[in-house]
């Protein structure tokens, strides 16, 4: 069993996401005036200027890095995945996900915040559905082998809410030849509240970082 190593705050990039996140949830969550709206809209294109004018960033070239190492696909921040859309320290549009645990079944603690929000108090299913997906994909990361998602269930037992620690376990159930058979199921409390059920198709090392889908 091992469990990832926290992101560390001190790392710019990490930290600069971590802000972001939080003024889009407190954004969501609050209603500032017509003053501060404006403010906020000046700052964040001056903001949004200032990151355009630097240098692109490869994500090809991180994802290929990344593929090559010996922690594929789940590391820490300095990592292409770290990038990754659902649960990427590093990304500024990702849920709140830590103490991620590999061994038999992975376990994630994820927190669900204001901007995922549909029906008052609960997180949109589909939000939920992309933290499966991320999540179950852990799961290809702790068996070191590379695959894409062919198709995700989810299964909503009970409202999904927002602003509360989610347990979510993974585990591969089976696979027959390059399908990856993976279930997983959210708990919030100790009850299960959503399930899913993921086909993972394994690919070549070297197709999956940034070649054609041979699917």
């Amino acid at each position: 069993m091992r469990t990832l190593p926290a992101m560390p705050h001190e790392d710019p990039r990490t930290d600069a996401a971590r802000a972001l996140r939080d003024l889009n949830h407190a954004f969501v969550a609050h209603d500032p005036d017509d003053v501060s709206l404006r403010a906020i809209g000046d700052a964040a294109r001056a903001i949004t200027a200032q990151v355009t004018a630097a240098p692109r960033r490869d994500r090809l070239a991180l994802m290929r890095a990344s593929a090559g190492s010996d922690s594929f696909p789940v590391s820490d921040a300095s990592s292409g995945f770290a990038d990754r859309a659902v649960a990427g320290a590093a990304n500024p549009t990702s849920i709140d996900i830590d103490d991620v645990t590999l061994a038999d079944e992975v376990v994630a603690h994820v927190v669900l915040r204001r901007a995922f929000e549909g029906a008052p108090g609960r997180a949109h299913g589909g939000i939920v559905a992309a933290a499966f997906d991320d999540i179950t994909g852990f799961v290809i990361g702790h068996l070191r082998e590379p695959a894409f998602t062919g198709e995700l269930t989810v299964r909503y037992l009970a409202p999904v809410p927002v602003d509360e620690p989610i347990e979510i376990r993974a585990r591969l159930e089976s696979r027959e030849r390059r399908k990856l058979f993976i279930t997983a199921e959210a708990r919030h409390e100790g009850t299960v509240i959503a399930t899913c059920r993921a086909i993972y198709i394994t690919v070549d090392r070297n197709r999956f970082a940034g070649f054609p889908d041979p699917r």
